[in-house]
């Protein structure tokens, strides 16, 4: 039977923990048809890697979040690569992106506080040659990530008022 690549990696995406067994019944193939493939998108780099999404606020309340955009000019022989490499060697940064819009280059960071992510863009990021201006935006609360709602708490209704 044909595995549509769809299918287990939307599974692999809403949970990552899924056994090769549990996905073979949901995909209604063999445990080592579904092993074959996990190792072959491994192994093409499809699948990069495999991470856990944590609520913050329980696992570590101190830790600050940032979303960066960036300005740079492109190089004429290498566009926008060479600063998106330069950038995304940082320990800081969880994520780097290249996009279209009012900004070239979306960036998000962590750190211990909120002078830790000031001075990596004062001193790190705003540096680069290419790099005309910076805007940093902190995370306040996550809601939901990757599909995943993070903050579980009962709705709370009784300023609801009904017709």
């Amino acid at each position: 039977m044909v595995i549509y690549m769809d299918t287990i990696i939307n599974l692999l995406k809403q949970n990552a923990r899924l056994s090769c067994k549990e996905l073979a019944a949901m995909t209604g193939t063999s445990e080592a048809e579904v092993e074959k493939k996990i190792r072959e998108y491994e192994q093409t780099g499809v699948i990069k890697g495999y991470s856990a999404i944590l609520n913050d606020d329980l696992a570590d309340k101190d830790r600050v979040t940032a979303f960066i955009e960036v300005k740079v000019t492109p190089k004429a022989d290498c566009g926008f690569d060479d600063i998106a490499k330069t950038i995304m060697m940082y320990d800081e940064v969880e994520s780097l992106t290249l996009m279209s819009g009012a900004f070239d280059l979306a960036v998000t960071i962590s750190g211990t506080n909120y002078k830790e992510i000031a001075l990596f863009v004062a001193q790190r990021l705003s540096t680069i040659d290419g790099v005309i201006s910076t805007s940093t935006h902190f995370f306040l609360k996550r809601y939901k990530e990757k599909g995943i709602f993070i903050d579980d708490e009962e709705t709370d209704e009784r300023s609801f008022v009904s017709p």
